[in-house]
């Protein structure tokens, strides 16, 4: 009798649908383009990847990193991963077959001859924290299996008349455990359905308190909400979860999912500088590490370094936190801010005020410095070019600086 034929096995790469953010960082990271998506889920294109594993480190939430063992020929198509709600199983095979040969499988060693390497302009963030950063909790809240927090309050940052609307919203955690840290995110799942009729897909959000809650001794967290009104082209549209958090009222409950980040960290040794760079709702993780440094200083603990931000909107009544900010003393943060749309005043962009104070930002990153740049895409070519040109005015290496902050996890880029 004939053996059976031996099956040509895969080791496919998905992606879970309950875990991912939809942060659309796997997708941009992917130096093959393998990875789409749909208004609902991420998925691999088999025909496509090639195992490279480029995506697997950047992911925030862990989602990217699952791999199931399956014949070739019934591999899963990108319709049906578009369809999923959850990864499935590992499928089961008949034990009567040939073992089975693995067709696509690359080594270790290989990776660096068949993958095209990015470099750091093209991927100008860490992938690991600062090495004094303390250990995170990742994911004890899944979509499956969210808490339930309490809204202890929501108050709105930016002035009533103001065309940006950012809220400052307060979750009580009551006696649940969610230990988080400056930089890390939480999920908020919105309740109700979507068109398709299938529940709303969970949104992330950056803490904006630091580890010891919004108001030390409460378990509680907070947020920087902006209500989005108009998708990236300008077209008028509701965000569903924007909305629903920006509407939250007193004693309303919220499904939270998480914690989520394991790089985005602060530097937790002393003499640690923190160069902080932010625009609108990108200043939530800023914020926390401010706060935390706030509160470490009034307890008369070592507090680190220089704290060094630079910040900005359109008007000084939209951005977040513009009272509280200023009356933040010199000696604990060094702020700049910058305005683009002043009345009678000159458009400003965080990258002309780096530019401005460049031989100030050119001598914090001499020293023991970590970076932090969180904000809307569109500033982030604008800010590597504007510290690149501070560096260059001062003799400074900027390709091989950038390198070797990108390589020892001092340099955290967070756009979106």
């Amino acid at each position: 009798m004939n053996a059976p034929e031996p099956i040509a096995f895969i080791r496919q790469h998905l992606i879970d649908p309950e875990v991912c953010i939809r942060c659309n960082t796997c997708e941009e990271t992917c130096p093959v383009d393998a990875i789409t998506h749909d208004s609902r889920n991420y998925v691999v294109n088999v025909d496509v990847c090639n195992g490279c594993n480029a995506c697997i480190s950047p992911c925030p939430t862990g989602s990217i990193d699952h791999w199931h063992l399956v014949p070739k020929s019934l591999a899963y198509s990108l319709e049906e991963q578009l369809s999923w709600d959850e990864l499935p199983a590992q499928k089961e095979f008949p034990a009567d077959h040939a073992a089975p040969v693995l067709e696509r499988e690359l080594p270790d060693e290989a990776i660096d001859d068949e993958v095209p390497q990015t470099n750091a302009s093209e991927s100008p963030s860490s992938t690991s924290p600062p090495w004094s950063a303390a250990h995170p909790y990742l994911h004890r809240y899944t979509l499956k299996k969210p808490i339930v927090a309490i809204v202890a309050g929501n108050f709105r940052l930016t002035a009533t008349d103001a065309q940006s609307d950012v809220h400052h919203i307060v979750l009580d955690l009551g006696t649940q455990f969610l230990p988080l840290l400056e930089g890390q995110s939480i999920g908020i799942v919105p309740p109700g359905a979507d068109a398709s009729g299938k529940p709303h897909t969970l949104r992330l959000y950056s803490v904006a308190s630091p580890r010891t809650g919004e108001r030390e001794g409460y378990n509680n967290v907070s947020l920087t909400v902006k209500r989005v009104s108009a998708d990236h082209a300008g077209q008028p549209t509701d965000g569903v979860a924007s909305n629903y958090l920006c509407n939250l009222q007193k004693g309303d409950t919220v499904r939270v999912t998480g914690p989520y980040g394991d790089r985005f960290l602060m530097p937790n040794h002393a003499g640690s500088n923190i160069l902080m760079i932010c625009t609108g709702t990108g200043s939530a993780p800023m914020r926390a590490m401010t706060e935390h440094r706030r509160r470490l200083s009034e307890a008369g603990k070592p507090v680190g370094g220089k704290l060094m931000l630079f910040f900005g909107a359109r008007k000084p009544e939209e951005l977040p936190y513009f009272g509280p900010l200023t009356k933040l003393p010199p000696a604990l943060i060094d702020t700049t801010l910058a305005f683009s749309r002043v009345a009678g005043q000159p458009r400003a962009y965080v990258q002309d005020r780096i530019r401005e104070r460049a031989r100030d930002v050119a001598e914090l990153l001499r020293g023991d410095t970590f970076v932090y740049i969180c904000g809307l895409k569109g500033m982030e070519t604008g800010v590597l070019d504007a510290l690149r040109d501070a560096c260059i005015g001062a003799g400074m290496d900027w390709p091989a600086l950038h390198a070797r902050y990108v390589q020892e996890g001092r340099f955290h880029v967070e756009t979106y």
